[in-house]
C-alpha cells in the first residue's frame, strides 16, 4: 500500500507539472497572437520571462520565504535541543544533509520545509507545535517535512511559484499593453483577415483572462498531491503512522496562524488559515485532514 501510494502521487505530480509548463507556453502563444500576430514570438518571450523568475526564486528562496513567515533561525543545538535532535535524526534516516532550523513564534501548531534541494533546505516549526505535540508526534511531523526535502518537493514548489509568478507577470503585461493600445496593429490586420483569425484572437484573449486562475488551481493540485506523498514517506522513515495521525489531529484542532504568509500557505503541513471550502477541493491548498488520516490508518 505504501509504495503504491508513493508511485501514484509521483505520477499525478508529473501530470500537474506537465500541465503547468504547457499553460505557460499557451499564455505566451496567446500573448504573441494578440499583440504581434505571432504565437512563436510570444512563446519565446514567455520562456525568457519564466527563466528570469526561475533564477530569482531559486537563488534566494529560503531566506525570502522565512522572512515572509517571520522565521527565526536556530543555529545551535542548545537553543532547541529536542527539535534539533529530531531534525538531525530524521535527516540521517532520510539520508539528506541536516537542514537549517527555524522557529516561528505562533501559537498554532504547524510546520513547513523549503529550499531548492536537500543541500540547501530548511525546516520551520511554530512554537505552538513544540508546545502541543509530544516527541512521537513531533517525529511524525519532522519526518513529513524531511520527506518533502528528500523527494525534492521543495524544488517543485519553488518552480511552481516561479511559474505562477511568470504567468501573472505576462497577464499583467498583456492587460497594461492592451489599455495603452498595444493590440491595434493586430486589430487592423483582423479587419482584412478571415473569420478564423477573429476566432483565434477571441480564444487567445479568453486564455489570458483565465490563465491566473488555472495557475492557482495547478499550484493547489500540486500541493495536495505532495502532502499525500509526504505523509506516506514519513511513515516510511518513522515506521509509526500513529505519531503523524495524532499530530494531524492536533494541527486540525487549532486556531488559524497569525504569522503565516498567504503566498506560502501551501508549504505548511496543514492549512494555516483553516479556510472553509466552498467549492470542494478544487481551490484547497491541502487535502482534507480526515482523508489524510484515513490513508495513514490503512498503512
Amino acid at each position: 500500500m505504501l509504495y503504491e501510494q508513493i508511485a501514484m502521487n509521483k505520477r499525478r505530480t508529473g501530470y500537474v507539472m506537465a500541465g503547468f509548463g504547457l499553460l505557460v507556453l499557451a499564455v505566451g502563444a496567446a500573448l504573441g497572437d494578440v499583440f504581434w500576430a505571432s504565437w512563436s514570438a510570444g512563446v519565446v518571450g514567455a520562456a525568457i520571462v519564466t527563466a528570469v523568475y526561475m533564477v530569482l526564486m531559486i537563488s534566494n528562496s529560503t531566506n525570502v520565504i522565512m522572512s515572509m513567515n517571520h522565521g527565526q533561525e536556530i543555529t545551535q543545538e542548545d537553543q532547541a535541543p529536542q527539535l534539533w535532535h529530531l531534525i538531525e535524526d530524521m535527516a540521517m534516516v532520510g539520508q539528506v544533509p541536516m537542514p537549517r532550523v527555524f522557529i516561528i513564534n505562533d501559537a498554532s501548531p504547524n510546520a513547513f520545509a523549503t529550499g531548492n534541494d536537500p543541500a540547501h533546505s530548511a525546516v520551520a516549526v511554530t512554537t505552538g507545535l513544540l508546545e502541543r505535540l509530544n516527541r512521537e508526534e513531533l517525529e511524525g511531523v519532522i519526518g513529513h517535512e524531511v520527506s518533502h526535502i528528500r523527494n525534492y518537493d521543495i524544488r517543485l514548489q519553488t518552480i511552481a511559484l516561479a511559474l505562477a509568478a511568470a504567468i501573472g507577470f505576462l497577464v499583467n503585461f498583456a492587460s497594461n499593453w492592451f489599455w495603452w493600445g498595444g493590440a491595434r496593429r493586430r486589430d487592423d490586420d483582423d479587419d482584412q483577415g478571415s473569420a478564423g483569425n477573429v476566432i483565434g484572437l477571441v480564444i487567445s484573449v479568453v486564455l489570458l483572462i483565465l490563465a491566473p486562475l488555472a495557475a492557482s488551481i495547478a499550484q493547489m493540485a500540486l500541493s495536495r498531491n505532495r502532502e499525500y506523498l509526504a505523509d506516506a514517506a514519513s511513515v516510511e522513515l518513522t515506521r509509526n503512522p500513529q505519531g503523524l495521525i495524532s499530530a494531524l489531529e492536533k494541527i486540525d484542532d487549532s486556531q488559524p496562524m497569525q504569522a503565516a504568509d498567504p503566498n506560502s500557505s501551501a508549504l505548511y503541513i496543514g492549512d494555516p488559515f483553516k479556510k472553509k471550502r466552498k467549492l470542494g477541493d478544487l481551490f484547497a491548498t491541502h487535502p482534507p485532514i480526515a482523508d489524510r488520516i484515513a490513508r495513514l490508518e490503512k498503512m
